[in-house]
């Protein structure tokens, strides 16, 4: 397992003010309800600039999506980061991210899907827990049913701990493709952006995780040929586990044949169905976080603590 942990971030205080970013599409925003909903919480929403604006299928130009989001990082009144949404562009950013300006100013970043990719690269360079969690218009906005919201809140404000085991909802079984037991910190999202990224300075490094994959809108033989492309490039060999979250879309049982083919030669615990991702509902999950995966009694533990109360 590679030794070097993410660290925790300064938990979302009571009635701290969370900012709102566009790093990827556009997406109209009902301004009013989103500033109630997020006062009927207990926090003052703050929106930067380009969550108004648009460039085609991107939230505003390049310019202005990393302006926003070393804007939201650098305000010290800002204590957590959600995003408008996914769809395209983050990969764009790569780049240009200010890490050294990242890195001196933790906070918590909830997004998925495209925003995948802010999260392998914050990861790797900034080296801070992220989270893998809803979106502002299409799921918090969107009523999603719980625990989409208490899983997102419980995980920021610091109620889930080291040790304590991340609830999964009863109405939707989980299926243990490969029983076992392995640690180790749980990286992935998307698994379109993870291949996307590969053979850049910010593909997955996958010594020891717990690998967590999900998509949407891609047919069986694109998440076949995705798994092929991670598995010829000498990811899959190196990972301790794997969680798969909600692949949208794509039949069940051939899935989870799939899945079968792909990892029971690798003889690494494997646990599908878990609801995080393009689903209802949308759990949320600590990126860089170390856990413990346990298949077969299908359980994922908390092995520290995801964020710290200053």
């Amino acid at each position: 397992m590679t030794t070097q942990l993410a660290a925790a971030v300064p938990a979302l205080r009571t009635e701290g003010v969370i900012g709102l970013i566009a790093p990827a599409g556009p997406a109209a925003l009902d301004v009013e309800k989103a500033g109630q909903w997020m006062r009927a919480r207990g926090h003052e929403l703050r929106i930067f600039p380009g969550v108004y604006e648009r460039d085609g299928y991107l939230a505003g130009s390049d310019e202005v999506r990393l302006r926003d989001l070393h804007a939201a990082f650098a305000d010290p009144e800002i204590d957590a980061i959600f995003c408008l949404r996914g769809g395209y562009g983050s990969p764009r950013l790569l780049d240009r991210l200010d890490f050294d300006l990242i890195r001196a100013n933790p906070k918590p970043f909830v997004g998925y899907s495209d925003i995948t990719a802010l999260h392998l690269a914050i990861n790797r360079y900034a080296g801070f827990v992220t989270f893998h969690g809803p979106m502002l218009n299409a799921d918090l906005l969107g009523d999603k049913q719980q625990p989409t919201e208490s899983s997102l809140f419980s995980m920021l404000r610091g109620q889930l701990s080291e040790c304590s085991a991340l609830a999964h909802p009863v109405a939707y079984p989980l299926t243990t493709i490969e029983p076992g037991v392995a640690c180790g910190r749980l990286l992935g999202g998307n698994l379109s952006m993870i291949a996307a990224v590969m053979g850049t300075a910010f593909e997955i490094d996958a010594e020891g995780i717990i690998l967590f994959i999900e998509d949407v809108n891609e047919p069986l033989y694109r998440i076949d040929r995705l798994l092929t492309h991670l598995r010829l490039a000498g990811k899959l060999a190196q990972v301790a586990g794997v969680l798969v979250g909600d692949v949208s879309g794509v039949d069940k049982a051939a899935l989870e044949r799939l899945l079968k083919q792909t990892f029971e030669p690798l003889c690494i615990p494997v646990l599908s169905g878990w609801r995080s991702g393009h689903c209802d509902p949308n759990l949320t999950l600590p990126l860089g976080a170390l856990v413990r995966l346990d298949a077969g009694e299908q359980q994922l533990v908390l092995e520290q603590d995801v964020v710290f109360k200053p």
